[in-house]
């Protein structure tokens, strides 16, 4: 028994040790200039160094494929290496989606020539929003494909990438109504390893400001 108590007394020592250091390296990113890692839906900001044990475990996106206004097929590949930001709209929403248009193509223009940022709209009403219908609403918004990705595809793929992978849904935080529609105003910002590095009005003017200021910090940081 005392050799038992004794095992578990270094083990503890030994967790307090890792903690600690830790801890230390955490202390040295500077915060002023770097942008934290979001691992969960209650968008906790986490700072964690390169040198971290938590490093290699930060929550990414997985894989998906979906296919664009363009009737390609989009995949991880399309952005890996890339800085994007994400949202979900459907076509005929008469309410925040237009707004939330407005301020994507804010960013479109703001980085027009910038080969290393691109966006991502992902229809939440994909058996309406058909290709056709995608194109239509990228023509009418000036919609540059090399650019902004608006993607349909499988319902089920979709919505599980809104609530599992960007964290998207808030409702379904609270409900977990999987046959629940998704709506939100969420602009999410994806770094070049697919990680969460920010989280954003997207029906705000300020917010959508403070999102460019944080593309910039993340260009930077990569």
């Amino acid at each position: 028994m005392k050799s038992i108590n004794k095992l578990k007394k270094v083990i503890s020592l030994l967790a307090l040790v890792v903690l600690v250091i830790s801890c230390k390296k955490e202390a040295n990113v500077n915060k002023d200039i770097t942008l934290p890692f979001f691992n969960s839906a209650e968008f906790t900001p986490e700072w964690i160094s390169e040198d971290s044990l938590k490093y290699n475990k930060i929550h990414a996106i997985p894989d998906f494929s979906l296919v664009n206004q363009d009737g390609k097929e989009i995949t991880n590949k399309f952005y890996k290496g890339k800085i994007y930001v994400a949202d979900f709209f459907f076509v005929s929403c008469p309410g925040i989606c237009p707004i939330l248009e407005k301020n994507m193509s804010k960013l479109q223009e703001k980085f027009k020539n910038d080969g290393d940022v691109l966006l991502l709209s992902h229809t939440v009403m994909p058996v309406k929003d058909s290709v056709p219908v995608l194109k239509r609403y990228a023509v009418d918004n000036d919609i540059d494909s090399e650019k902004w990705n608006l993607v349909t595809g499988d319902k089920e793929q979709i919505y599980n990438l809104a609530r599992k992978a960007y964290f998207a849904d808030e409702d379904f935080e609270k409900t977990q109504d999987e046959n629940a529609f998704i709506h939100t105003e969420n602009f999410v910002l994806i770094d070049k390893k697919g990680r969460i590095r920010g989280v954003y009005n997207g029906t705000l003017g300020l917010d959508t400001e403070r999102l460019i200021r944080h593309i910039e910090i993340l260009k930077k940081e990569s």
